[in-house]
């Protein structure tokens, strides 16, 4: 008799979550090559004799070291493993929801993880981490530098297994995309937006009927994958700049996960010019 081999439940689950963000990138127009990345990734993870959790325990590199899994699939797993979601999978359905994530950081409720998405437009614990470090988190009404210290402490402790080993050949210009490109991804997404060219998805938040009608763009520029939607914050439409501000993920197999805001400009010299928030003195040059 011939008996078959339990693939442990982890194992499972996770495959699962790579082969339906396989099938949401193909579906949204992203390049067959990612997805046919996150196929491979899901059979290489069936094929496991042992639970991946095991693996995931020793750290980023232990998952890199697997067959047809990249830096970019290894911190999925981790982010899986540790937190039982995906924000890319949940980004990709449309109900990824901010404030619940950020509710993970110790010290952080409901309220102030709301002030937080609402005042920086951040999805991701990486991009709060950002804001953290550089000093905008401390503005937010109600945290202050004392809990902006502890934030960035607590984030450190929770992002730190999903980090590669510092690359010294790395320089600080290179661990986010140029601004010129990311204005040239904004610009892809709003005329393709505008043509009806971009499959279009249901968010969860603002969308009590279930509607699709957020549009989104996947698109790479090399070594970068972008993901690009209109920002869908509650800030956006209560200036009625849900069809202005641009939201741009970014990630590559070198660098770590990223956002940014693109908007047009209301003030000053770039006064009606795209620019990326919080990069405005370099949109000036472009």
């Amino acid at each position: 008799m011939i008996s078959r081999r339990k693939i442990p439940a982890t194992n499972l689950a996770i495959a699962e979550s790579f082969r339906q963000a396989a099938a949401l990138l193909e579906q949204q127009g992203a390049s067959p090559f990612r997805v046919a990345a996150y196929r491979k990734g899901a059979d290489a993870i069936e094929s496991l004799d042992g639970d991946i959790r095991n693996i995931a325990s020793r750290g980023l590199e232990a998952l890199e070291a697997l067959p047809h899994i990249g830096r970019g699939l290894a911190a999925a797993i981790l982010e899986i493993v540790d937190t039982g979601h995906w924000s890319q999978l949940d980004r990709l359905r449309g109900t990824l929801e901010p404030e619940a994530l950020f509710q993970t950081i110790p010290g952080i409720g409901q309220s102030i993880a709301r002030d937080i998405h609402e005042n920086l437009h951040v999805d991701s614990l990486e991009a709060l981490e950002v804001a953290a470090h550089d000093g905008r988190l401390a503005s937010v009404p109600g945290i202050g530098p004392r809990r902006a210290a502890a934030v960035r402490h607590a984030l450190s402790a929770m992002l730190s297994r999903r980090r590669p080993v510092p690359d010294v050949n790395t320089s600080a210009s290179e661990s986010e995309p140029p601004v010129a490109v990311l204005l040239e991804v904004d610009q892809e997404y709003r005329s393709k937006a505008s043509a009806g060219a971009l499959q279009l998805i249901a968010p969860k938040r603002f969308n009590p009927e279930g509607k699709a009608w957020l549009p989104i763009l996947h698109t790479e520029r090399s070594p970068w994958h972008f993901t690009a939607l209109f920002s869908n914050t509650a800030r956006a439409h209560d200036l009625g700049k849900s069809s202005d501000w641009v939201v741009i993920f970014y990630s590559s197999d070198h660098h770590h996960d990223g956002q940014c805001t693109v908007v047009t400009e209301t003030s000053g010299p770039q006064r009606g010019l795209r620019v990326v928030r919080g990069r405005e003195r370099e949109s000036a040059v472009v």
